[in-house]
């Protein structure tokens, strides 16, 4: 297969999951079988699985009482084995054929697109959380496109060649980078635990893979699923576990080759010191790939199409309880369409229900755990007191038997109020009405209230307007969007990454991201090399 052309990949279809389609009552038979049992999550290094005895419950969110799984966690000698597991794995998988790698994620793909499917959509719903729909597109159609397009994509890479002149054949080979990547997952999209330790995988790299703990379970499922496909081992090695004591680990270690993280600002901006202060001790300079906050924004002109404007707004700020990087967060609307928009919302806000997901009527299930809860609710619970905010709707908290947090919709005369600054990271949206006159101004208070620079949306009709946004707001966000939420980025249409404090911008699921992974070497071949060493100009005249 070393020669073989790699699919044309298309979007992964998907699946609508209404009453009486197959696909509905597959997951609810998956939801139901799954529930019905705890499992033991192992440690997994070189293939091999590792029980220590000291657990942490992955539990539902929605039903904290319900534990679904007791994960191991891995300590010092784990993490070392891990690291020795890579790179023992390293020197057979570098040298794979990129097609022979390919295999393994094509076939992982088309088993996730048939068998797997159910199950991986159920374990995320109920260990993350996630309604129907929102596991659909994320622990299906988006690591099914992942796979499939980032293979392509590297295919692509490798056509990428120097020119040759006369009697002289120049060539670029992509190596895999040297060193092992440590691939630090999230918990609100298991599809980003797929891409973050797959992707430098594709590549030729190894990898120790340290997932959230609140998303332990799917992407356990997840690496079996690899594991089925034929990845041999040692390749990703998964390795749940305290992450300051893990990630100290790894980064002092000589052969760190890079570190492909997902989560919050702080946190890599930590990461990026200790791969700073460590840096004289490293074999490569590590590479080092990040996405992190997000304070997104959704924009409206007067000329903007309300309709088209409220339901950007509900399903960008609201759907899975706003825990997506890319979940609108504040927003600004003219005070002549601000009427007309917030009879809408309100009525949509109104029908929206909140629940366990497994009853598929619910909009909306639980925030992941106590310590967001806490967050989201102390953010709720100063704007109740504050005289200068107005809770439009929403605002209801309760952990009784889930972390649930009702959509909440916060109208701030101050556009600099905290709650339209600061990343929360939950159902709230906080939103100021400026009068229409001051749109310019406005996009100018857009682009300089947040660190941020993840994604954002602007609704208007009015075309100089939609460019008047592009020019202002070019570097606010690395994802924009016209007339549409500033969610749902699609593998091989909507590359996604975002600058400033929102991290490198390396766009997974595209090229971009995959070249960070490999490390070129030039090959020039001379069929006809000199035979002595003088040059024409060195003649007598």
């Amino acid at each position: 297969m070393n020669s073989a052309k790699i699919p044309t990949p298309i979007n992964e279809p998907v699946l609508s999951y209404v009453p009486g389609s197959r696909e509905r009552s597959e997951l609810k038979q998956a939801i139901k079988d799954l529930s019905g049992r705890q499992i033991e999550i192992p440690i997994v290094i070189g293939g091999k699985e590792i029980r220590t005895g000291k657990t942490v419950d992955a539990v539902m969110p929605h039903c904290h009482r319900h534990v679904l799984a007791k994960v191991h966690q891995a300590g010092p000698e784990e993490v070392n084995a891990a690291i020795k597991a890579a790179r023992d794995a390293w020197r057979d998988w570098s040298n794979w054929s990129l097609a022979d790698r390919a295999g393994v994620f094509l076939k992982a793909a088309d088993l996730l697109a048939t068998r797997w499917r159910a199950m991986l959509n159920a374990a995320t719903m109920l260990g993350q959380s996630k309604t129907a729909f929102q596991a659909e597109i994320d622990s299906a159609c988006e690591i099914i496109d992942f796979w499939r397009f980032n293979t392509h994509y590297a295919e692509q890479l490798q056509t990428v060649q120097p020119i040759s002149s006369p009697g002289i054949w120049n060539a670029l080979e992509y190596r895999a980078l040297e060193g092992f990547v440590y691939a630090i997952s999230p918990f609100n999209f298991t599809a980003i635990g797929a891409n973050l330790s797959s992707a430098p995988a594709i590549m030729g790299c190894t990898v120790v893979w340290k997932p959230a703990a609140t998303a332990a379970y799917s992407n356990y499922l997840l690496f079996r699923l690899m594991q089925e496909a034929g990845l041999p081992p040692g390749v990703i090695n998964f390795v749940p576990g305290p992450a300051t004591a893990i990630s100290e680990r790894l980064i002092a270690d000589r052969h760190l080759g890079g570190i492909h993280f997902t989560g919050s600002t702080e946190v890599f901006q930590a990461l990026w010191q200790q791969v700073a202060n460590n840096l004289k001790n490293y074999a490569d300079y590590p590479r080092l790939v990040g996405e992190t906050g997000g304070k997104d924004f959704i924009v409206a002109h007067p000329s903007a199409d309300v309709d088209a404007l409220a339901t950007g707004i509900v399903r960008g700020a609201y759907e899975y309880q706003g825990q997506k990087c890319s979940a609108a967060s504040r927003a600004y609307v003219p005070a002549s369409i601000w009427p007309k928009l917030q009879e809408r919302v309100l009525s949509m806000l109104q029908d929206a229900r909140v629940g366990d997901p497994a009853d598929f009527r619910n909009f909306m299930g639980a925030v992941i755990d106590k310590k967001a809860f806490d967050k989201i609710k102390n953010y709720i619970d100063q704007a109740k007191t504050d005289p200068k905010t107005k809770i439009l709707s929403g605002g209801e908290c309760d952990d009784t038997d889930g972390y649930f947090v009702h959509p909440t919709l916060i109208q701030v005369e101050d556009p600099m109020y905290r709650t339209m600054c600061e990343e929360i990271f939950g159902p709230v949206l906080t939103l100021y009405v400026y009068p229409d006159k001051q749109w310019k101004e406005t996009l100018d208070l857009v682009d300089r209230t947040s660190p941020y620079a993840l994604t954002g949306a602007v609704f208007a009709q009015d075309r100089t307007a939609l460019n008047e946004a592009d020019a202002v707001l070019r570097y606010a966000a690395g994802n924009f969007y016209r007339n549409d939420k500033p969610t749902g980025a699609v593998v091989g249409q909507q590359p996604f990454g975002g600058g400033r404090a929102s991290g490198t911008n390396d766009k997974a699921g595209s090229m971009l991201n995959l070249i960070r992974w490999t490390s070129a070497r030039a090959v020039k071949e001379n069929f006809v090399p000199p035979r002595d060493p003088w040059y024409p100009f060195m003649a007598e005249a």
